[in-house]
């Protein structure tokens, strides 16, 4: 029976240290996923390394060769030590076959100014169609609000990075939009 007990805490104590690894982030996205790949019929689950959604032009259930259209994925996931001013900052990207971002979506965030930085929808609707290999700098290409550099600079490196591992593993870059 001891060791019944010890194996249990055993398992029960590697399952708490692999579940804190990871973020949480928001169980339910499919609203996001959507404004994401508006065009898309059906969405993987998350998973994969690093982990991240499918998007489909159809349902891979019924049609096993339903094209895919992109990849959906948390930032948390992908730069899970990027954190702002206050704490990491939840964004759910959407990233097509050619680099591009198809959108991004603030799901979460702690931050003191963020009411004012990357919480009005301004500041996510300026990566929509950009490229992964954008220069993504603060001030240039992407808005900058004064009083809140910490968080957006946190916010851009977030998105950028992640986009751009995401390109890595999963896309031909031959096929990478400039």
């Amino acid at each position: 029976m001891r060791t019944l007990l010890a194996v249990v805490f055993a398992v029960a104590t590697l399952s708490v240290a692999f579940a804190a690894d990871r973020i949480f982030t928001n169980p339910k996205p499919d609203a996001h996923l959507k404004k994401l790949f508006p065009q898309a019929a059906a969405f993987s689950p998350l998973q994969g390394t690093p982990l991240h959604f499918k998007a489909y032009a159809a349902d891979p259930k019924a049609n096993p060769n339903a094209p895919l259209l992109g990849y959906a994925f948390w930032t948390t996931d992908i730069v899970p030590n990027e954190r702002g001013y206050h704490a990491a900052i939840h964004f759910l990207v959407g990233l097509d076959l050619k680099g591009v971002i198809t959108g991004v979506v603030l799901d979460y965030d702690s931050e003191p100014y963020g009411y004012f930085s990357i919480q009005p929808p301004e500041f996510v609707a300026q990566f929509k169609g950009k490229s992964v290999r954008a220069p993504f700098r603060l001030g240039e290409d992407i808005d900058a609000v004064s009083r809140a550099t910490i968080t957006m600079s946190s916010a851009v490196r977030a998105i950028r990075d992640s986009s751009r591992t995401m390109a890595r593993q999963f896309l031909d870059p031959a096929a990478v939009k400039p």
